[in-house]
């Protein structure tokens, strides 16, 4: 399973562990992952997602699943969170639609 978050994109980051003699040793830096149920408005039902907690602040920040997902940049986006994405499009338009 990918170390990613589904929203935002932060991944994996890499660096150094520096001792006090100031060796140099390969360390990572993971991503702080949560697996969160997300309420979507427009489509009426709950998903799962694995996203960073900076993301889950985001979401909030934003007003919600669906907003976030209005807003955020096509390329951070999982597969799953592109789906969702042209769901709730098409369901806005079918709403614009109908009214």
């Amino acid at each position: 399973m990918a170390r990613r978050c589904e929203l935002t994109g932060k991944d994996v980051m890499t660096g150094n562990n520096v001792s006090h003699a100031n060796n140099k040793s390969r360390r990572r830096f993971l991503p702080n992952l949560c697996n969160v149920s997300l309420m979507s408005d427009v489509l009426g039902e709950t998903y799962k997602l694995r996203i960073s907690a900076h993301a889950l602040r985001s979401v909030e920040h934003r007003g919600g699943l669906d907003a976030f997902l209005m807003k955020a940049a096509e390329s951070d986006l999982s597969p799953k969170a592109r789906l969702l994405r042209t769901e709730i499009r098409r369901r806005q338009a079918e709403a614009v639609a109908a009214s």
